[in-house]
């Protein structure tokens, strides 16, 4: 295999169009029913056995080769963001209000239809099974769990699974890979602090939580800098704060929000710990009391050697060792492909797909962001070859 089968050939419009109306049409997660509708259709052309409504919008087709083998899977994200598409001269900008995709969801979606379809047309060359995850909400709030959980996995079992995302902090033409812990896990904090309402006029006669949660989220920013070891990444950001009735009246109750981000589990207990030390003493301090719940979103995202070694290997073959990235550093974001890494040897890599002289430098979440679409060839041709090697080591 090479790159140009999939830059230089019909598949490279093939996945652009695909790529294009999706962003035309961006879904939120769990509701992503006409993007789902269109894979679904595009699998079945291609003569695959198509599964719709997996964890509610999800889509799972199968490509049986002609001989018996392996079971390997490929997984693409599907939903966009609540954010306004910005790109106001782009001829396939957002056409639904407030919503677009900002991530590259609809890059992956094109890049794994492009993979089903150069596989489908060699299923009498191809020995074992393809499984093609096409899986809501990974921006939230989260499929990949729901889709294990309904059964994806099995019948037949799958033995390894491959995840791309595209990747604007990488220049076209690039693939990043890390062995090991590859994203953070993330955690929703939630905290409440609760104190007793009065008059403006009479603060000796109140216990103002407002005071009471200001002074806990200054103190929170030091359990990461100066409570945790510095060689154990973490992240600890308060990102909402809400409180009080009216400009002239004590507010009894201010209710916060924010992210945890770690590596590693004894870090991540560690900082619970602190989070409700520092919680009691400080609204011991001002009469008031407190909730607080940590709540699980993704586990970390941990790269097997096994199928790591195996696409740095493709990744070295198609594109020289020019191409491939090694990642010494972990990501502090996080993918709920670490579900299906969790369940089956995996690997996640990243597509490079920036390209300044194009114009397509903004980063991901951003209301102007766009990709390179020359990475959608070389996501999908890494994907293709990394897929075919594991079913060929049987």
């Amino acid at each position: 295999m090479s790159v140009s089968e999939f830059l230089d050939s019909e598949l490279f419009p093939y996945m652009v169009s695909i790529r294009r109306d999706l962003h035309q049409h961006p879904e939120l997660g769990m509701h992503e029913t006409r993007t789902a509708q269109v894979v679904a259709r595009e699998l079945e052309q291609m003569g695959l056995e198509v599964t719709t409504n997996v964890a509610t919008t999800g889509v799972v087709g199968i490509l049986s080769g002609s001989q018996p083998g392996r079971v390997v899977g490929l997984r693409a994200d599907m939903d966009a963001l609540p954010i306004q598409d910005a790109k106001i001269d782009c001829p396939y900008r957002s056409q639904t209000e407030g919503i677009m995709h900002a991530c590259g969801h609809d890059g992956h979606v094109a890049m794994l239809l492009g993979v089903a379809k150069y596989l489908s047309e060699r299923r009498e060359q191809l020995q074992g099974t393809v499984k093609f995850f096409f899986q809501p909400a990974e921006e939230g709030p989260g499929g990949a769990e729901s889709m294990i959980q309904e059964g994806v996995l099995d019948n037949p079992k799958v033995e390894a699974v491959f995840g791309a995302h595209l990747w604007n902090d990488l220049p076209v033409g690039k693939i990043g890979l890390h062995y090991g812990t590859h994203m953070a896990a993330v955690d929703q904090v939630r905290i409440t602090v609760h104190g007793e309402a009065g008059h403006g006029a009479s603060p000796h006669q109140a216990v103002d939580a407002i005071v009471a949660a200001a002074q806990a989220v200054t103190a929170l920013q030091t359990v990461v800098s100066r409570q945790i070891d510095p060689v154990h990444p973490a992240v600890l950001s308060i990102g909402t704060i809400n409180g009080g009735y009216r400009h002239n009246v004590i507010a009894d109750k201010v209710e916060m929000t924010g992210t945890l981000r770690t590596l590693y589990p004894f870090t991540k207990q560690r900082i619970k710990e602190r989070i409700e030390q520092v919680l009691s003493g400080i609204t011991a301090a001002f009469g008031a009391k407190f909730d607080f719940e940590l709540i699980r979103v993704y586990p970390a995202t941990v790269n097997a050697e096994s199928t790591t070694r195996l696409t740095e290997a493709v990744v070295t073959d198609l594109l020289g060792s020019d191409g491939l990235l090694i990642q010494t550093e972990p990501s502090m974001g996080s993918e709920d492909f670490s579900f299906f890494s969790q369940a089956v040897p995996g690997t996640f890599m990243y597509v490079g797909s920036k390209n300044p002289a194009k114009g397509f430098a903004h980063p991901h979440h951003h209301p102007n962001f766009d990709f390179d679409e020359d990475a959608l060839g070389y996501g999908a041709a890494v994907m293709a070859e990394s897929a075919l090697r594991f079913l060929q080591q049987g």
